[in-house]
């Protein structure tokens, strides 16, 4: 520091222009802190989610779990083996069960203020799109949605214009709140030790939502978002009836079936197949599992 003063005032002494001296700061891995919210149903872990902690494992540091829900014990031992998982903080009441961003919301702020994360986590399904913006507004920061690829600690890839450019972000906020495309990851595989658990902090529960229930479709196909093959219908099927065309030859092919967002909306197929932008988005053949 010294040296690099002493070059400054000789410089001015030869009639050169000057600047401030500035010191910057850079992130080391050690100085980041990471929060993987995790999505789950059925005690099974959301596929989504073990995308998005393979992009939380590439920001560096420590990556801490926080797996919410109604007797989420299975989930979290669960979590606790998969590689990159430092620690696990587990919210076990009834009020999660059904993952409201009203109490989900409050409950990633208060893990936030006790344990100081520097960046915040989720997949880019319906769960993350919806808890996360609220997170962030109430930190008062910038959500960066959908990213694709991490740069570094502040700088991340994501496609905007439906995908038709994209765009490198970098983020000057103190905590960073991202959603990742799961197709763009790899997803996270079981490590080979299992990571501590400890409770989550309590957060407000009232909400001013009340759960009345779900209508959930099931199927024995692969997982539209995570599928290696995909058939897909639109408009010109005509009917829903004739959708069972598309069922019957993934069934053979061991592929899922996706529709367009003019089949979805004109009663063909279920909103749960709809693919593109408004819908979910796929990579077949190049599937990240």
């Amino acid at each position: 520091m010294f040296a690099l003063k002493r070059a400054v005032t000789n410089a001015a002494h030869i009639g050169l222009q000057t600047r401030p001296l500035l010191l910057r700061g850079y992130a080391t891995a050690a100085d980041i802190n990471t929060l993987l919210v995790v999505e789950h149903k059925d005690n099974a872990i959301a596929s989504s989610t073990l995308n998005a902690l393979t992009a939380a494992s590439t920001l560096g540091g420590s990556v801490t779990a926080l797996v919410a829900g109604d007797s989420p014990d299975v989930v979290a031992k669960a979590v606790a083996g998969l590689a990159g998982v430092s620690k696990v903080l587990v919210a076990n009441d009834p009020t999660y069960g059904h993952g409201l961003p009203e109490t989900f919301a409050p409950l990633i702020i208060a893990a936030q203020k006790k344990l100081n994360f520097t960046h915040m986590v989720a997949g880019h399904s319906a769960f993350g799109k919806n808890i996360m913006p609220r997170v962030a507004a109430l930190l008062d920061v910038a959500q960066i949605s959908d990213i694709i690829a991490v740069e570094s600690a502040d700088t991340f890839v994501r496609p905007i214009y439906a995908g038709n450019a994209i765009a490198t972000v970098k983020s000057t906020d103190a905590v960073k709140i991202l959603t990742v495309r799961a197709t763009a990851f790899l997803a996270a595989t079981a490590g080979g030790s299992t990571a501590s658990s400890e409770p989550a902090p309590d957060a407000d529960k009232t909400s001013p939502s009340e759960w009345l229930g779900e209508e959930i479709v099931k199927s024995d196909r692969p997982e539209l978002g995570a599928a290696k093959r995909v058939i897909g219908g639109g408009r010109g099927m005509k009917n829903g009836e004739n959708f069972k065309l598309l069922y019957d030859l993934a069934d053979t092919m061991g592929a899922a079936v996706g529709a367009s967002r003019a089949a979805v909306d004109a009663g063909y197929v279920d909103n749960s197949l709809q693919i593109g932008q408004t819908g979910k988005i796929i990579a077949p053949g190049n599937a990240r599992v």
